[in-house]
């Protein structure tokens, strides 16, 4: 099994880390989300991949200089112009010669979907097309997918109004196709298969779509890219889900690596990144420290993901926030209110930052 994924948005809701670094290639709980998605993929089976890119592709090349990742093999195709969801997976289909069902997915999306389970349904529907959905409590913001008994797809109903909704199943972002739906995008503009391509196979009656309450999550916001860090700590991703190389060295705290340097307190649930350092009179609660992170004296750390190479100078306070790689927090500085702080960037000494994203995106 071959599959497509989608990595070439330039992740704007969550700029201001999106500027330094693609929002794929941000660490989750100290793995990037690309490797977590490709890992999913090798336990489904997927040998190859195909990598549909198209901001910052360097950062890809850069990071698997050997075509490899989590157990599958990459090939990269780089969209010459963005050509939106379906033009995209057009592209990168025929730039690898994908000419056999195959599996798409959304590289923003982490997920414990079965994925094995969803291609044995759309083999047994002898499906054009079939869609993974999961249930969301406001599908206002997402596209809508209301089913027949069979789970013939019939509507494809992109972000209606929550009163109007018919079903608060979604477009979960992982696609099993034919190769022929590819005959049915068009090649030399943007094509949304959302907006097009979706409701064009409805209308054939040769889209399907298959229900389930697996984990689901789309990281593509701060808030949602916080819990999904913190999701991995509390364990709702299942056992063994957390880092591969993390060793628990008290209850519910992890360190990754040849380990970092603790001499403040750490406490459940916590993972720290290899090489990080924790002062003596710090305090970390309910957080990710990133590796190469260093926490000085009379920090608070909760509830927050402090990303790789950044420091928190002597009595700062991060709550509910993310502090960006390379990025410096000052002394007696308070960043809280799901505050982001972008890679690189320095908060100067004392500065209160709630809920405010630094730099601040146009």
């Amino acid at each position: 099994m071959r599959a497509v994924v989608l990595v070439g948005g330039e992740g704007t809701r969550l700029r201001p880390l999106t500027f330094t670094t693609p929002k794929q290639m941000l660490p989750v709980a100290e793995v990037t989300m690309i490797e977590r998605v490709l890992a999913h993929l090798a336990a489904a089976g997927v040998e190859d991949v195909v990598l549909s890119m198209g901001y910052r592709p360097d950062a890809f090349l850069d990071a698997f200089p050997e075509n490899r990742a989590a157990g599958v093999g990459l090939t990269y195709a780089v969209e010459p112009e963005p050509l939106d969801t379906a033009g995209a997976i057009r592209f990168a289909a025929g730039a690898a010669g994908i000419a056999e069902t195959f599996l798409v997915v959304n590289g923003d999306v982490l997920t414990d979907w079965d994925l094995g389970l969803l291609m044995a349904f759309h083999r047994d529907r002898h499906a054009s097309a079939t869609i993974a959905l999961t249930p969301v409590e406001d599908p206002s913001a997402f596209g809508v997918v209301p089913t027949d008994e069979a789970g013939c797809v019939t509507a494809f109903i992109e972000k209606p109004p929550r009163d109007e909704a018919p079903t608060n199943y979604i477009n979960a972002g992982f696609y099993v196709l034919e190769p022929s739906v590819l005959d049915h995008i068009d090649g030399d503009r943007r094509v949304s298969i959302e907006r097009e391509t979706f409701p064009r196979l409805v209308a054939d009656g040769r889209l399907y779509a298959l229900e389930s309450d697996a984990y689901w999550i789309d990281t593509g916001t701060p808030a949602k890219y916080l819990q999904a860090n913190l999701d991995y700590l509390h364990g709702r991703r299942g056992p063994g889900a957390l880092t591969p190389d993390a060793k628990e060295v008290a209850p519910g705290v992890w360190h990754t690596g040849l380990g970092p340097v603790v001499d403040g307190e750490v406490s459940q649930p916590s993972l720290v990144g290899d090489a990080a350092f924790v002062a003596a009179g710090a305090v970390v609660s309910g957080s990710v420290v990133g590796a190469g992170c260093r926490v000085e004296h009379g920090v608070v750390v909760k509830g927050s993901v402090l990303l790789p190479g950044s420091m928190i100078g002597p009595d700062a306070v991060v709550e509910g926030s993310i502090v960006g790689e390379q990025a410096a927090v000052g002394e007696g500085a308070v960043v809280r209110g799901l505050s982001v702080v972008g890679g690189g960037q320095r908060i100067e000494a004392g500065a209160v930052l709630d809920g405010q994203r630094v730099p601040q995106p146009a």
